[in-house]
């Protein structure tokens, strides 16, 4: 019996439903897998041997809270586990019901250190996805303590440097897991976007994890550099005091953003999961401006990406013409394209699969060879 694996995935962002993706895919047919999360339209059509439960958010009040409990305080081991709240105890109830029908081989936990301790509770063995931030807090150590392996979506070339060799020894790293595009060549994305070969581009990108950057800064960034076109992509926060530049233009969510990567001379984007292995795998100078998330994510993995010298990293948006030039001018002759490149493995998910199925043969004594349907070069 192929024992089926279990999957819950956060719905904040894309990253996380991307990898999951990439992973899942990669898995043999034969393995079924159960997806937990509380949107179903981050996944697109799901291949035959996936099913979806779409569980309530656990992180988001519906206004059948009880508000006597609110004030309770939260234990040191766990991070969001409010008492009262009827959306959690469904989308539990849900988990560990599919963990006595199904006897599950194991659950990948991405990310949520109170699913991650559910699942050891229930006898259920766990891999803990893992991500940068400062997570020493016994919440995290315990969800970690609990796993039979951490998933790593990034280069061991960013890891952070107080992960010890005894954590290290238990991560797999899977530089680029869950970047699906290919990136076309400069000369044809710019073809295809009608944007001039010998103009410098500047790509703005905000991702799906947040408000989108702000609009002010950007503006200042395109007047004091009007040889220059500014390109915006994804979500952006509009200020009423923004007096935008004729070089910059707002495009919004696109279904192309490959095409605007690519023909990008510089980029200035956050440290969130899908961009940055967009822009490390197309190697380009990158302006790296960490956004606010619980533990400090993006700006300690902004700290690892400077540390590999694969972007240039601002705490915040330049607030003067004199500091974006500055800023852009370091992005340029700090460049190592090599570098960047060098954080994506070749066929990252088929190797995360390869791993994931030899922890289900190592720990449930199931050689069964199936690992010759996830194909390898």
């Amino acid at each position: 019996m192929n024992r089926p694996v279990g999957y819950f995935v956060h719905h904040q962002g894309r990253g996380h439903a991307e990898r999951c993706m990439a992973v899942v895919n990669a898995l043999p047919t034969t393995r079924p897998v159960r997806l937990f999360c509380a949107r179903d339209d981050l996944f697109g059509e799901l291949p035959a041997h996936v099913s979806l439960t779409r569980i309530p958010s656990l992180f988001e009040a519906t206004g059948q809270e009880n508000p006597a409990l609110a004030d309770i305080p939260t234990p040191r081991t766990l991070h969001c586990a409010p008492l009262g709240w009827p959306g959690i105890r469904k989308a539990m109830g849900e988990i560990v019901s599919w963990f006595a029908e199904a006897d599950p081989a194991l659950m990948i936990c991405d990310v949520s250190a109170e699913i991650a301790q559910l699942s050891r509770l229930c006898s259920v063995p766990h891999i803990k996805v893992l991500q940068h931030g400062d997570r020493s807090d016994e919440g995290h150590q315990a969800a970690y303590d609990g796993a039979i392996g951490l998933l790593a979506p990034f280069s061991e070339r960013l890891a952070q440097p107080e992960w010890d060799a005894q954590l290290r020894r238990r991560i797999f790293f899977a530089g680029g897991l869950g970047k699906a595009d290919i990136l076309p060549e400069k000369e044809i994305a710019r073809r295809r976007l009608g944007i001039d070969d010998k103009r410098e581009v500047i790509l703005v990108m905000s991702g799906g994890g947040g408000t989108g950057m702000s609009e002010a800064p950007i503006t200042v960034g395109a007047r004091h550099r009007p040889e220059a076109l500014w390109l915006t992509i994804g979500a952006m926060q509009r200020d009423w005091h923004a007096t935008e530049p004729g070089n910059l233009q707002h495009h919004g969510w696109v279904g192309n953003a490959a095409d605007y990567v690519a023909a990008a001379d510089c980029i200035i984007a956050s440290t969130g999961n899908t961009t940055c292995q967009q822009i490390l795998a197309a190697g380009k100078p990158w302006l790296a401006i960490p956004e606010w998330r619980y533990f400090d994510e993006q700006h300690r993995k902004a700290e690892c990406l400077e540390s590999a010298q694969m972007a240039v990293t601002r705490p915040h948006l330049p607030a003067s013409g004199m500091a974006w030039t500055q800023a852009l001018a370091e992005a340029y002759a700090r460049h190592a394209p090599d570098l960047q490149r060098a954080a994506i493995d070749d066929r990252p998910a088929e190797r995360t699969a390869l791993w994931i199925e030899g922890l289900i043969a190592r720990f449930w004594n199931d050689h069964t060879d199936i690992t010759r349907e996830i194909l390898l070069p």
